[in-house]
Order: structure tokens, then C-alpha cells, then sequence
């Protein structure tokens, strides 16, 4: 199991990549560790939350594609409807954009720190924007 950890703030999530499922995103991810930006409230998902990419490019297409993250579970979408990003679901999500439904590479499943999503959904609803932070652990 490869650990990745990841932080909003103050607050500390770790999980596991999913290098079975998805291990040409995996790749690219551990390729770009570690990463920094901001994390803001979804517009359309439902409990979850993003960090818009543009048209940031990591070289891989879908992989391991949902729509329907379960809560901890970090998804990459390489763009195409809609913008590059990473979504991060913190409660139930359905992931989509103003063009519709959108299924994202699922690359990272949380293993500590449930207990702080909805601090995390709270924080981004409520105070805006916050840090984020992807590394290897």
C-alpha cells in the first residue's frame, strides 16, 4: 500500500493511493508530489470539494472513472467537458459541472481522519478557500 497524506488547513487525511485501480494517475500523482493550492467548495457535486486545475495537463485519460465518490475518496479529472481538477468528497457527492455528469479518476481512498470531513465540508462552505497539500507519507 502507498500512503499519501493530505492536508486542508489544519487538518490532516491519510490514505492510500489506489495503484491497483488506477496506476497510470497514481503514477503522474506521485510524479507532481509534493502539491500545493487551494481547496473550495464544489459547485455542482454536492459534499465535496475541488481544486480547479484549468488546463493543467498529467497525461492520463480515464482510469478507474467514477461519477459517484464515496466520502474520503480523492478523484482526478483529466478535462475534457470541463476543466482539469482534483475533487475531494467529504459527504455524498455526485460528481458533475455545468455541462453535466462528469466521472473522475478515483486514485486515493482515506484510511485516517474520517471524523474531520465534515470540518472540512464546513471550512470550505463557510471560510472560503483553503490550503491544500498532497504528499507522500
Amino acid at each position: 500500500m502507498s500512503g499519501l497524506i493530505v492536508t486542508v488547513g489544519s487538518l490532516r487525511f491519510v490514505g492510500r493511493l489506489e495503484e491497483q485501480l488506477a496506476p497510470r494517475t497514481c503514477a503522474a500523482v506521485r510524479g507532481i508530489m509534493p502539491f500545493s493550492n487551494r481547496l473550495i467548495q464544489t459547485r455542482w457535486s454536492g459534499e465535496a470539494a475541488w481544486v480547479p486545475l484549468g488546463d493543467f495537463d498529467l497525461g492520463v485519460g480515464p482510469e478507474n472513472a467514477t461519477s459517484h465518490p464515496s466520502r474520503g475518496d480523492l478523484l482526478f479529472y483529466p478535462a475534457g467537458a470541463s476543466e482539469t481538477e482534483f475533487i475531494f468528497a467529504y459527504g455524498s457527492a455526485s460528481f458533475s459541472s455545468k455541462m453535466g455528469q462528469l466521472a473522475g479518476n478515483h486514485f486515493f481512498s482515506l484510511a485516517e481522519g474520517w471524523e474531520l470531513l465534515p470540518e472540512l465540508g464546513r471550512r470550505v462552505l463557510w471560510e472560503g478557500a483553503q490550503p491544500f497539500r498532497m504528499e507522500l507519507g
